[in-house]
């Protein structure tokens, strides 16, 4: 798609599909959405959404969640999938946040990529959304987006994401993480992409090849 010129007519389309994009996970705080972020690793927000008012109505905070049973963690999680590696990582990261960071979540990449079970994605979910510090989230919808629309040429995360910070404005980064999931998940699908009815079409090097 060319330089930063060529970008206008693709972030004005994603601001028109969704106006009003914003993080589908249900959180009160910072630490709520670090765990809820976890959960939704190979599972929908919908779902993690249905699991979470119970699981903090039960461990609301750092202290109660390092101190629960893991067995009563994995049984309230278990429909999210993959529930024993994240109920481990939920209370380990739970335990890091009481001993390094007086059981708070911290507000910086550096610390959060160093607690168990968060790597850049969730940390630019959480920075993003809780402490409004922009950052771009690769999640699988923005990978594919990224490489059909000729973002980047990269297949990981952490290249793609850099290669979308030196392309587009950091006042947009959260903002467009949000409209690229919803553009990947409701529209440019997987498998069905809505291409007839998409008005950057022509923006789109993979446009001709998904419509045949």
């Amino acid at each position: 798609m060319g330089g930063k010129k060529d970008l206008a007519p693709f972030m004005e389309y994603l601001k028109e599909l969704f106006p009003e994009a914003h993080c589908e996970l249900t959180y009160n705080d910072p630490f709520q959405l670090l765990v809820a972020t976890i959960l939704s690793a190979q599972c929908t927000d919908k779902q993690v959404n249905k699991v979470t008012p119970l699981l903090f109505s039960e461990y609301a905070d750092a202290e109660s969640m390092a101190e629960a049973p893991i067995e009563k963690i994995e049984k309230l999680i278990h429909s999210t999938g993959f529930y024993k590696n994240k109920a481990k990582n939920i209370k380990s990261m739970s335990h890091a946040l009481i001993h390094e960071h007086n059981g708070k979540v911290p507000d910086n990449m550096e610390s959060l990529v160093k607690l168990p079970g968060v790597g850049r994605k969730t940390a630019n979910v959480v920075l993003g959304n809780a402490f409004k510090v922009p950052g771009m989230v690769v999640d699988t919808h923005v990978k594919r987006i990224s490489n059909r629309y000729g973002l980047t040429k990269n297949s990981d995360p952490e290249k793609i994401e850099q290669d979308l910070m030196k392309i587009f404005p950091r006042n947009r980064w959260t903002e467009l993480s949000h409209q690229l999931v919803l553009f990947g998940r409701y529209f440019c699908t997987a498998k069905k992409p809505n291409c007839n009815e998409c008005k950057i079409f022509a923006y789109c090097p993979a446009g001709n090849k998904l419509v045949k």
